[in-house]
């Protein structure tokens, strides 16, 4: 997976015709309907906030990023699973350049969406060329996509104010849009190198550990 970031795979570098998708959910997005609407923060005044709201019920936003073209992908389903997943999947994969690319990878995590090997079986079926890369467990924080999905909570999603669920789409999706007009690559910086270097200290720490 860090070789995708620094385009390459199996030691041979990455072509043209070739990209890099990080994917993920984020899950039970609230529509809280304040009863009072919060007001925004003015002259010695913080942002107020109602702390009573009716509950209208909640969506997944499913998102993926291009890492290297910072394009964005996303989409609005009722919750998550197998088959929004996949329709996430149809969304990119269905148009140009990943139609016709030589191969597209997709970075996602372990989420039950798109975990073990059935689903890359599954995902090389439907697209052959899609090659599922999982990450670590509990590594989900090497998944690119999940730096845009805060970006999300913080700039589109705080304070949860929202009258409706279809609110809740036309806000995120409006984000999306304007986020991806400057958007550019993320500059990231842990490498394989570093990653060698981690395990070798942690090895070094278990060596000094007392035996049980």
């Amino acid at each position: 997976m860090l070789d995708l970031y620094a385009r390459q795979w199996h030691g041979q570098p990455l072509t043209d015709e070739e990209y890099v998708v990080s994917a993920d959910e984020k899950t039970s997005i609230q529509c809280r309907c304040r009863c009072h609407a919060t007001l925004p923060a003015a002259a010695a005044r913080a942002m107020r906030v109602e702390h009573e709201y009716e509950r209208g019920g909640a969506l997944a936003y499913l998102a993926a990023w291009d890492v290297h073209r910072a394009k964005l992908f996303g989409r609005l389903e009722p919750t998550t699973g197998i088959a929004p997943f996949g329709r996430l999947v149809e969304q990119v994969m269905g148009q140009e350049p990943y139609r016709s690319a030589q191969r597209v990878f997709w970075v996602v995590d372990n989420g039950s969406s798109h975990r073990g090997m059935a689903s890359v079986r599954r995902l090389a079926h439907q697209w052959p060329r899609a090659h599922l890369v999982h990450t670590p467990i509990h590594s989900s924080w090497l998944n690119q996509v999940e730096i845009y999905l805060s970006i999300v909570q913080r700039k589109c999603l705080t304070p949860n104010d929202f009258a409706s669920l279809a609110a809740i789409e036309q806000r995120l999706l409006t984000f999306q849009r304007r986020y991806e007009q400057a958007a550019k690559p993320f500059e990231w910086k842990f490498t394989r190198a570093d990653l060698a270097q981690l395990l070798r200290r942690l090895g070094a720490k278990a060596d000094l550990l007392p035996a049980a």
